[in-house]
């Protein structure tokens, strides 16, 4: 659902701002994002020409691992995408080195944002982008490792739709009662059967 043009424009009609990452669903709008951070050939003689770009880049380093984070944004594309309120784009690149075998990985992604530069920096798109995968990392890394979302085998009709429903509302219900460790949760009211269903009865009350 993300990084859709009419819900970009909701979003900043009720008077909020979106950072979405494009995905290659919105080919067009990553291909004319990608192009803009593509390094320019200069003819010789003759420098590039300058572009507006900002950039962060913060270094990281514990559990394990070492990990930089590269954000530029410009606002260069604001009056050339057809996208509605689009007010910056960024490029983002990842560098991870694992520190016990020195193992490495690069991801690029790109992204675009109703936010001006005074109301996002670089570090703050960065933060914003961070909090946003922390949410939905976490929210996956329960359903798929803890509720064993992967393994499920249902595939007909509206069945597997329903069980990401389910999913959703026994990590929303758990949350919502203070547990931070859903597996911890899980054993829990497996050994009380008759609190869970009452916990569950009770929100539809």
């Amino acid at each position: 659902m993300f990084a859709q043009r009419e819900l970009s424009r909701q979003i900043v009609e009720a008077g909020g701002d979106y950072v979405w990452t494009v995905k290659d669903n919105q080919s067009t709008l990553r291909q004319d994002i990608a192009l803009l951070f593509q390094p320019e050939e200069a003819v010789k003689g003759f420098s590039s020409a300058l572009k507006e770009f900002r950039t962060a880049q913060p270094f990281n380093k514990g559990h394990g691992r070492e990990e930089r984070r590269t954000l530029t944004a410009s606002t260069e594309l604001k009056d050339y995408l057809d996208w509605p309120t689009a007010a910056q784009v960024f490029k983002l690149e990842r560098y991870i080195k694992r520190t016990a075998d020195g193992k490495t990985s690069i991801e690029v992604v790109y992204g675009i944002t109703s936010l001006h530069p005074e109301q996002a920096s670089p570090a703050r798109l960065l933060e914003l982008n961070r909090s946003h995968w922390g949410i939905e990392n976490g929210l996956h890394y329960r359903r798929d490792e803890t509720l064993r979302e992967d393994w499920c085998h249902l595939k007909s009709g509206q069945a597997p739709r329903a069980m990401a429903v389910i999913n959703n509302l026994i990590v929303g219900l758990v949350l919502h009662l203070g547990w931070t460790n859903l597996p911890e949760a899980r054993r829990y009211f497996d050994a009380h059967p008759v609190e869970a269903r009452r916990l569950v009865m009770r929100q539809f009350d």
